[in-house]
């Protein structure tokens, strides 16, 4: 599959390159792979011809999980988290126990995602809060990181980390769109931000602007697939191999080259998630 070449500075001429991205948010189990031109190992292929040689796989629900675990497991270089998005209503709701439990699988290297959203949801929102903090509670626990979804909450997000010691175990605000502020305030939580397709959207000046100044040691760059593409796929079926359009435009941003970002993104990724064994890459 043939990638268009971005507005920003390319490398993509290179079918094999030598940089190496990790996808540190993307859902493959939700991947229209008709869209995409194919099945899943068209989809691990692409992603390898970017560069894209890991990805974390993230639980979104307890009904979907065992069928997206089979589907991790299939392949070395891919990583899964367990959890319940806060926005998941419907399904059946884990215990605690349950949580800590499934994490202990081997590919199993996070917890999440997590935490809240007041876009979809409305009314009394204890729920989501009581949700919030025992995946916290399975994080510090199990010693695996967060994987924090946070939408027009940004300041209950923040309280409750605090409240719940999830400094201790640290984690990844996924597909940051806040600002600069709330980004300082997750850096001092021993949290890392993590930047998406959104960031190449020429509308998002001020998330833009974190991008620019952020420590680079505390970046992860993902997908989130198949939400979210970025420029130029914009408003198409997200993949893996799209990371390297976040990757470079960030590069651009901070004027810096494409192997410098994703360097560093890659040793960040396996620094916050030490469970993740680095060796085994995706082809």
């Amino acid at each position: 599959m043939q990638l268009q070449t971005p507005s920003y500075k390319s490398f993509l001429h290179a079918p094999y390159p030598v940089i190496t991205l990790v996808d540190s948010h993307c859902h493959l189990d939700c991947l229209d792979l008709a869209a995409l031109g194919g099945d899943m190992s068209t989809v691990m292929q692409t992603a390898r011809e970017q560069g894209v040689r890991y990805m974390l796989c993230v639980s979104i629900d307890m009904e979907r999980y065992p069928a997206m675990l089979a589907l991790v497991k299939e392949h070395d270089h891919v990583f899964a988290s367990v959890g319940m998005h806060p926005n998941e209503r419907e399904g059946r709701e884990p215990t605690l126990a349950e949580l800590v439990a499934l994490a202990q699988d081997t590919k199993v290297i996070a917890i999440g995602e997590t935490g809240l959203d007041y876009f979809r949801s409305d009314g009394d929102l204890t729920w989501q809060h009581d949700r919030f903090r025992r995946h916290i509670t399975a994080a510090k626990i199990t010693g695996k990181p967060l994987i924090v979804h946070t939408r027009d909450a940004k300041q209950d997000t923040l309280r409750l980390l605090r409240e719940e010691g999830a400094d201790q175990v640290g984690g990844v605000m996924h597909c940051f769109t806040e600002d600069w502020e709330t980004a300082r305030q997750a850096l001092e939580l021993n949290f890392h931000i993590s930047f998406s397709g959104i960031v190449t959207f020429n509308s998002a000046r001020e998330l833009r602007e974190v991008a620019k100044h952020l420590p680079l040691d505390r970046m992860l760059v993902e997908t989130d697939s198949p939400y979210l593409a970025p420029v130029p796929y914009r408003g198409k079926t997200n993949q893996p191999a799209y990371t390297r359009h976040v990757a470079e435009c960030i590069a651009a941003l901070r004027g810096v080259t494409l192997e410098e970002i994703a360097e560093a993104t890659t040793d960040n990724f396996f620094r916050l998630f030490k469970h993740a064994a680095r060796g085994t890459i995706g082809g």
